[in-house]
């Protein structure tokens, strides 16, 4: 289930797919709803959605009435989610459906990252790695748009839970900075490193990317290659999508043991713990 529990968000990014309609701000200064509502309303508009698949041919009965409760919700939609001023009650309402939370923050609210409650998996947006191509990148509204960012990465490092850097490549943008990257990684120290080609989503007044600005798999991976190399054996490749031109790197002692990677999540477990 994609949802988010706010639209707006103080960044405005060059490859944000919804071309910024969406509204922008520093603070939360809109009508609230309340956490529970949004979360049954987002199940109710979840298993519309599913239902609309009924009697497609090749849809299975089964998969249709498993596709009827989710058990995954991913707040990252659209805007920034942790500025909904109740996200906490929000999150205590997924988990108490036994209902996973994988949250994407654009790194400019640290206080916002130090109160969130753990969740089931916590991404931190790292859409450049210097103050300038940030600035270009992102086109923050915050003036200390720099410093927020880099407390952020700090904040996620006292975070005792599963974390991770989410880096989307633009070819003429971000992808030449990688000492910086890796100087980055020594801040928040995540547990994953997710990095991923940008998806073209069409020209408009607000964005003048093109395809050519869409990096091939080859390039991600060799990104991603060189980015763990220079972590100094901290990082390795864990898996690719070639598909989704994307690269996932995790910490070797963490989640490598005896030569296998053990980067899936126990569901059941999470939720006992929770």
């Amino acid at each position: 289930m994609e949802a988010t529990p706010s639209l707006a968000c103080a960044n405005k990014c060059v490859f944000c797919w919804r071309h910024h309609t969406n509204p922008v701000g520093k603070s939360w200064k809109w009508k609230m709803d309340d956490p529970l509502d949004i979360v049954n309303t987002a199940i109710d508009e979840h298993r519309k959605m599913v239902k609309q698949m009924k009697g497609v041919p090749g849809v299975k009965p089964e998969r249709l009435a498993e596709g009827l409760s989710p058990r995954h919700c991913a707040l990252s939609l659209v805007g920034e989610p942790i500025m909904y001023p109740e996200i906490n009650t929000l999150v205590d309402d997924l988990h108490r459906r036994h209902i996973s939370t994988f949250l994407v923050t654009n790194a400019q609210f640290p206080e916002k990252i130090k109160a969130l409650k753990p969740i089931t998996q916590l991404y931190v947006s790292v859409d450049a790695a210097t103050k300038e191509s940030l600035k270009a990148v992102d086109r923050p509204l915050f003036s200390d748009f720099w410093e927020r960012f880099l407390d952020s990465l700090k904040s996620l490092h006292d975070k005792d839970q599963r974390t991770v850097y989410r880096l989307t490549l633009v070819k003429g943008w971000n992808v030449e900075e990688i000492d910086a990257y890796a100087n980055l990684l020594k801040l928040g120290q995540p547990d994953f490193i997710e990095i991923k080609g940008v998806t073209y989503c069409g020209s408009s007044a607000t964005s003048k990317l093109t395809m050519e600005n869409v990096p091939w798999h080859a390039d991600v991976k060799e990104f991603s290659e060189v980015l763990a190399s220079k972590s100094g054996g901290v990082y390795e490749l864990a898996c690719e999508h070639v598909h989704s031109c994307c690269v996932l790197l995790a910490k070797v002692d963490k989640f490598k043991i005896n030569g296998k990677w053990h980067t899936w999540i126990d569901y059941d477990r999470f939720n006992e713990l929770v």
